[in-house]
């Protein structure tokens, strides 16, 4: 079956195929990390790894492919949420991971999402990684109800964005550092409401 517009190449060639995606996404991020999604081109991604420009484009087509490919393969990371036996243990910990990945210098997650804005290709992977992190992540959810932290029937997707929100609020919104207090502090406020009620699933219940 021939690859839609909107699909990345193969997403776990082998062999040879294997090292010249890895090359190419490894150039990707470098030059999103350098040059930002403005600066990103086939010629520059090309040079970068090394790989003949026919076979960028051939394989990749345009820049939204190679977006979608990077971004591909950021979901294909092996990554598990955090477990430290409590529900604001896990979300704190959540949240540190974000500050940090938002906080390098350059920020790959950063110039992505920025990026993502410019290319629908790039924003429907952009749609489908969040979705699916966030599905991974809804098992801090099951077992802060498990531990009793948590009422039944709490909505974990509402719980874990006003959890995390925060942090991209202040870093990739208003471009500022956040305070190093922050995740904490975010994922205090977010179980506090969340043993209130606030996030049931149910319409009769809470707020």
């Amino acid at each position: 079956m021939a690859d839609s517009p909107d699909s990345a190449p193969d997403r776990r060639p082998g062999g040879r195929t294997a090292r010249i995606r890895a090359r190419v996404i490894e150039a990707v991020r470098a030059e999103l990390g350098e040059r930002g999604d403005e600066g990103l081109t086939m010629e520059g991604v090309a040079t970068r790894a090394g790989v003949h420009r026919a076979t960028v484009y051939r394989r990749w087509r345009d820049v939204g492919g190679l977006l979608v490919d990077a971004i591909d393969a950021a979901g294909e990371i092996d990554w598990r949420p955090p477990d430290t036996g409590s529900l604001r243990g896990d979300l704190t910990a959540l949240n540190q991971e974000i500050r940090q990945t938002l906080a390098a210098q350059p920020s790959f997650a950063r110039a992505l999402m920025a990026a993502s804005f410019r290319s629908e290709q790039a924003a429907r992977a952009q749609t489908r990684l969040w979705t699916d992190r966030y599905t991974q992540c809804e098992v801090i959810v099951d077992r802060a109800v498990e531990r009793g932290e948590l009422p039944p029937h709490t909505d974990a997707r509402r719980l874990l964005i006003a959890a995390t929100a925060p942090l991209y609020h202040q870093m990739v919104l208003l471009r500022t550092d956040a305070d190093p207090r922050l995740p904490e502090q975010s994922a205090a406020a977010a179980v506090l409401a969340a043993t209130a009620g606030a996030f049931s699933a149910r319409p009769d219940e809470g707020p």
